[in-house]
């Protein structure tokens, strides 16, 4: 009777060793939002290779975002002061003197494509296409439907993030 007790404490002993477990080293990287800025960004036209492309800024994803992810980018388009910006979200069609001038772009997990096309020769207004600033926001899927995608601050809000954690890149 002594063996059997000592042996079904025994078995005990490894069946509860078995069951804990700690959760600290998982990291939860599908559900992370992170935002970048392009400060400087100038519109690349190549003429030769893409002449029906018109002008474009091309980047990566490093690493990879989740092929459920959602970018979502805005051009800074003026401020009211010193410290508040104004951020259009794109696709955005701007009505100039000189006709309309359209910002799309598209993305997949590995890079994205920001085009600057229109109904005039747009190197006549070079302040559109030159020294430009967007911020690229990554949302995770899951909370896509949960935020306001035209207001960049409840975007900015809903995903968590503040200025300190947005990720300045210099064109």
């Amino acid at each position: 009777m002594k063996k059997i007790i000592t042996l079904l404490a025994v078995v005990g002993m490894f069946s509860f060793q078995g069951c804990t477990t700690t959760d600290s080293n998982y990291v939860d990287t599908d559900t992370i939002a992170e935002a970048f800025e392009l400060k400087g960004a100038n519109f690349y036209n190549d003429p030769i290779d893409s002449p029906d492309e018109g002008y474009f800024i091309y980047g990566k994803f490093t690493p990879n975002i989740y092929a459920s992810d959602v970018v979502l980018i805005y051009r800074l388009s003026g401020t009211i002061n010193s410290s508040t910006a104004i951020w259009q979200l794109i696709p955005r069609t701007l009505f100039l003197t000189q006709g309309e001038l359209d910002y799309d772009y598209d993305f997949s997990k590995e890079d994205y494509t920001i085009y600057a096309g229109g109904t005039y020769n747009l190197a006549l207004t070079p302040q559109y296409l030159n020294n430009q600033t967007f911020r690229i926001v990554i949302v995770p899927a899951n909370l896509v439907k949960a935020v306001d995608k035209k207001n960049y601050t409840s975007v900015m809000a809903a995903l968590n993030l503040n200025e300190s954690q947005i990720q300045k890149i210099n064109f």
